[in-house]
Order: C-alpha cells, then structure tokens, then sequence
C-alpha cells in the first residue's frame, strides 16, 4: 500500500503540480459556464472532454516524469525528427477552420505544432548544452537558428502565425539562458524589428540609422556588422510582400487591432465583444454562469481563446486577479527550478517552457483586452484544448523531473 502510493507521488515540487491540478479545475469550472447558452454552442459539453484529457494528460505526467532527462537528451534529435515530420503532414492532410493545423485519428484530433514547441526545446537545450566557452559571435548561433526556423516556416505555412511567434520566444529564451550577450541578441532580432516598422520609410530610416550607430559603437566583427545591416535591408523590402502574402483574415485581425470600429461586425467583433465583456465584470462581476455577453453567445470561441473574457465578465476584476495570481506563482516556481538545477539540458529546457507558458499567458490576455493583435493561442490550464492540455502536462513532468533530480 506504502508503495502504491509512493508510486503515485508526484516527483520534485509538490506545490507546482499543485497548482497546475488547481489552475487546470478552474478552468473546466469555467468551461463549463461557457457553455451555458442560451443557442446552440460547440462549448456545451467542452467540459466534459476537458476533464478526459486531463485524465490522459495525467498518465502522461506521471509516466514522462519517470523518465531521466539523459534519455530525453539522447532522444532529442529523434524527437526533433519526428515532429518536423508531423508538421509536413498536417500540411498534406491537415484540417480546420481557417489553417490546416490539426490532425484527426478518428475523433481525436492533434496539433503537431505543439509537440513540435517541445521538440524544438529539446533540441535547442541538448545543443547549447554541448557548446563550451563563451557564446558572443553571431556564426555561432547559425545552427540554434536553423533548428527553429525549419519548424517556423512550416508552422507559418499553415498558416499559424501565433504559434510562430512563439517559436520565436523559444529561441530568445533558450540564447538568453545560455548565455549568449544581449548586444548579440540585440543583432539577431534587428531584422524581425525592421520587418515591422518596413511599412515606413521615415520611421525604418530612423531605426536602421540607430542600428549602424549602435553597430558603430559596439564594433562587431566586420563581416558580422555587414551582414545584420544587409539583413535588416532585405527585412524592409520585404515587409510589404510578406503583409501582401498573408491570408485576408489575418490581415484584418493586425487592421482591426489597430481600430476595430473598422470591422464592428467582421473582423472587429471579437475585440469588442471581448472588452464589453470584461469591462461589463466590474469588481465582482456577473456571477458564474451569468454573464449576459456569454449567454447569449456574443462571445466567440469563449471557451477556448476567449476564456479569459468569460472570466472577467463572470468573476470581476477579483476573479482575474486571484486566477492571474495563481499562474504567476506557477511560473515562478517553473522559474526557480531553471535556476536551482545545475544540469545545463535541464536547465534550458525548463526556462524555455517557462517561456512559452509565459508568451502564452501574455497574447491570450493581452489580445482579449486590446492590447495586442488576436491569435489562436489558448491560455494555459484555462481554455479548452486537449492536445495543448496534454503537452502541457508533459512538459510540467520535465519541470517536475528537473526539480527531482537537481533536489529543488
């Protein structure tokens, strides 16, 4: 009886495994509620398949976190492998509503984009787990580069810029935790910022003028100096072809961040209904279950992207913040055990989930509020989604496995 219940026993810290069971109940909790419409709603019953996927996330956990991160070291590349793989399939094959993201075996389906998130974690620690010495020339950083630009540009591909940004946390955060100076980082990012401000010529002038006077400052070795100025040149030209290239509704989420009243009843409507929503919750809210813009269906995908408008019209200001807190404290705790192990891999794996819990947390709250451009990108534990429920628990049994082994 000692035994099985030993067995049972969550590995490292048991506070963070803690919260995340608590964090992931609450959400089912207002899962729930977001189903509770008066129309006909695919979020009635979400629930339900929300707490069978907690189930399998569980086996999950406690099966990964009995793994020892050498052999997940060992199996990193194959892993890597086999998700790139995936990611060329759901592109042949791949289904939904407006990218071709998940795969369906039978009535299950799967995003290959998050097995791929963590692939690429894997990959990224195992490889600057390998380098010796200091990390400070761009030629360095090539093969880090490639490893997530081969998953971004088919993640794009989809299209799923979304998910694509967040690769792009996963490669700052893992060339932060390694080490890698911020001038250097600085350079690598310069061409995505000439991307954005392309759209004008006044403002890019202005920001590649600061560029080559901070290169000038900073005195990089020359090839390297040439070769981010050319970058961010080639970057410029490109930002319109590459606004030209995405899809019209994309387009109209980046036009109606800027202004929704452009589109109040197209591309507009979610923002807006999502700020009435939340505006509406005032200090204490509706009640659970009660809140008018979501019982009456205002809301879209209020049970998955849109959790967070359900909760803020539902529970108030106090609600959000008790919820917020609760996910800040556990990503605090995931942060503590990237500092406490020892064990590079380790180390850089879990900082890199932190940064994907963390990237996640901030788009899905800052999109339902205005404050950045709406993506697909559900809130951890909160919105509904199975197979991002279930790497989520997986990636916490690596957390959970981490502590365990450094003893954090």
């Amino acid at each position: 009886m000692i035994a099985a219940v030993r067995a049972l026993r969550p590995p490292g810290d048991l506070k963070l495994f803690g919260l995340a069971i608590l964090l992931t109940f609450a959400g089912a909790a207002m899962i729930y509620s977001a189903g509770q419409v008066e129309v006909p709603s695919v979020a009635t019953g979400a629930w339900r398949r929300q707490l069978i996927w907690l189930v399998l996330a569980l086996i999950a956990f406690f099966t990964v976190s009995r793994i020892p991160l050498r052999w997940l070291d060992w199996a990193a590349v194959w892993f890597y492998v086999a998700s790139v793989v995936l990611l060329v399939v759901v592109l042949l094959f791949g289904t939904g509503p407006s990218t071709r993201s998940w795969l369906y075996i039978g009535p299950v389906g799967m995003q290959p984009a998050e097995l791929a998130k963590l692939a690429t974690i894997l990959l990224l620690a195992r490889t600057f787990s390998s380098y010796r010495g200091e990390l400070g020339r761009l030629a360095q950083l090539v093969r880090p580069v490639l490893i997530v630009l081969i998953p971004v540009g088919l993640v794009a591909l989809q299209p799923d810029l979304g998910s694509a940004l967040v690769f792009g946390a996963i490669l700052i955060a893992a060339l932060f935790w390694a080490g890698v100076p911020m001038a250097t980082l600085f350079m690598l990012v310069s061409p995505g910022i000439s991307l954005l401000l392309g759209f004008s010529p006044v403002v890019w002038g202005i920001w590649f003028l600061a560029l080559a006077v901070f290169l000038y400052l900073y005195r990089p070795f020359a090839a390297e100096g040439i070769l981010v100025l050319l970058a961010n040149v080639a970057a410029g030209a490109l930002t319109l072809p590459f606004w030209r290239s995405l899809a019209p509704y994309q387009q109209n989420r980046l036009v109606v961040f800027l202004d929704p009243g452009v589109d109040p009843r197209g591309a507009g409507w979610h923002l807006i209904q999502s700020k009435v929503a939340i505006g509406s919750g005032g200090w204490f809210g509706h009640g659970f279950a009660a809140g008018p813009q979501k019982r009456l269906a205002f809301l879209p995908e209020q049970h998955t992207d849109f959790i967070f408008s359900v909760i803020g019209e539902e529970l108030g200001f106090l609600g959000v913040a008790l919820l917020l807190v609760l996910l800040g404290l556990f990503l605090h705790r995931v942060l503590g055990v990237a500092r406490s192990t020892e064990d590079s891999f380790a180390s850089i794996t879990v900082f890199c989930l932190f940064a994907v819990w963390f990237s996640h947390l901030i788009i899905n709250v800052g999109m339902t509020v205005g404050l950045m451009p709406i993506t697909g990108l559900p809130l951890p534990f909160l919105s509904y989604g199975g197979s991002f429920l279930l790497m989520l628990f997986v990636g916490l049994a690596i957390v959970a496995r981490a502590s365990a082994e450094s003893g954090a």
